[in-house]
């Protein structure tokens, strides 16, 4: 008997569902004043591809991520005062973009704790 496991990067829709979520998720993101200067200086074309491909890889996706870890990613943005209170804004637009592009309340969910999981790392804790 053989079992597969459907990959959560193929349960949300592969690429084009990545692709969709990032770049919504980013319009949310800069038009938030409260985390937006966070990105001040920042190539946003660059980020999106290196988010669009870490989503990729941490969904079981094909993983060709291979940029910095979320420590050393964010690091300087702790240093700026990134905190619990801009976690939360970013993963409540993370929240919003998958409710708004219609995907599924288990994925979501799915999705959200796998976010959550990252906190402690982002903020270098």
């Amino acid at each position: 008997m053989t079992t597969t496991t459907t990959s959560l990067f193929e349960r949300l829709g592969g690429l084009p569902a990545v692709e969709a979520a990032v770049d919504l998720f980013y319009e949310k993101v800069l038009a938030d004043p409260g985390i937006n200067h966070f990105f001040d200086g920042t190539d946003m074309v660059a980020q999106r591809g290196k988010q669009k491909a870490f989503l990729i890889m941490v969904f079981g996706g094909p993983a060709t991520y291979s940029g910095k870890d979320l420590r050393q990613a964010h690091a300087p943005l702790v240093d700026r005062g990134l905190s619990d209170q801009h976690f939360d804004a970013v993963a409540g637009h993370l929240q919003a973009t998958l409710e708004e592009l219609g995907v599924a309340r288990d994925l979501t969910e799915e999705v959200m704790s796998i976010a959550g999981s990252t906190r402690d790392d982002v903020l270098n804790r």
